[in-house]
């Protein structure tokens, strides 16, 4: 386990954090969807839904054969959009599937505050403690200890005919 100094940034510890628990590809998924919006305008954010980035291929579903057709013309634009919002290469390949777009976020976030109950954590807090533990402040340290706790159980996965998961 690396050792941090008491100088060592929140960024840096979460970083490593997220490396260690196998989180930051989805991490980079979440972030490209709840940004999806200012990185590709309006237009094409409203009739597409980033569903998946995996080995530098972003999956990308779309509602229909129409607008399938008119964004396989606009790869090359969506690569240049989402490589410059990242500021690195992050996507190389856009891949384009029929399928539902997921509702805006305010509504199934209420929706699922509503109608689901608390979430039962998939990380033991012994565990999330042992990755907390290098974290010098007890509050912080306790807090993200709950966090981590309960981080998968928050995070939606899609139903299982759901066509934007990839085998």
């Amino acid at each position: 386990m690396p050792r941090y100094s008491p100088f060592d940034s929140l960024g840096s510890i979460l970083s490593g954090l997220a490396k260690r628990l196998g989180l930051e590809s989805h991490l980079v998924e979440l972030r490209l969807q709840q940004h999806w919006r200012e990185i590709v305008g309006e237009p094409i954010a409203s009739h597409t839904w980033p569903a998946q980035l995996r080995a530098k291929k972003l999956y990308l579903i779309v509602p229909n054969s129409v607008w399938l057709q008119q964004l396989t013309f606009l790869k090359p634009t969506l690569l240049a959009k989402l490589n410059e919002a990242a500021g690195t290469e992050l996507v190389t390949e856009v891949v384009l599937r029929l399928g539902e777009i997921p509702a805006p976020a305010a509504a199934s976030s209420e929706t699922a505050a509503t109608s689901n109950p608390a979430p039962v954590p998939d990380i033991s807090p012994a565990e999330a403690a042992s990755h907390t533990a290098v974290i010098q402040d007890s509050d912080i340290r306790k807090r993200f200890t709950e966090v981590i706790s309960t981080y998968p159980a928050r995070t939606p996965s899609p139903p299982e005919g759901d066509p934007s998961r990839v085998p």
